[in-house]
């Protein structure tokens, strides 16, 4: 008897950064249009969201600065890694996030790319507001205080 055992890596890449530089109001998903190589390497893991943003062209939203590494098997196709990737969301949730963003100080930080399970590559979105110094070191306190009770009470 020959027994085969799957093994499903859940693929998920994180923007830790943006947590500590935002609160957030509100979260979407949104499907990416991307070639195959660039698919390829987000399933190997090989993304970066370093200074990554997201912004608005004729309507459309794109994100900008998402560093996604060259696939390493691929040939003269594969693609550009700091390329604009579009994102896909409805009309309705594009007009409300553009009419957030121009108000003052709102921007779309990408939080976390993964990929859904009918195998299509997802990006999670937030509407922020930028954290003034202040309020990362309330955040940074109450991280800490939470750390140390977990470690008294061993919860």
């Amino acid at each position: 008897m020959i027994l085969l055992f799957f093994i499903f890596v859940v693929m998920e890449i994180s923007n830790r950064k943006a947590y500590h530089e935002y609160f957030f109001e509100a979260k979407y998903i949104a499907g990416m249009v991307l070639t195959g190589t660039e698919v390829k390497s987000l399933r190997l893991g090989k993304a970066s969201f370093n200074d990554s943003y997201c912004h608005f062209a004729d309507g459309e939203l794109f994100v900008k600065s998402l560093h996604i590494a060259e696939y390493g098997y691929g040939t003269h196709y594969n693609h550009q890694p700091l390329q604009e990737r579009k994102l896909l969301l409805t009309k309705r949730e594009l007009r409300k996030l553009e009419a957030k963003t121009k108000e003052k100080g709102y921007s779309i930080i990408p939080l976390r790319i993964f990929i859904s399970e009918k195998g299509l590559a997802k990006m999670e979105i937030g509407l922020g507001k930028g954290k003034k110094l202040h309020d990362k070191r309330e955040t940074i306190k109450e991280r800490e205080t939470d750390r140390d009770i977990k470690r008294k009470y061993g919860i």
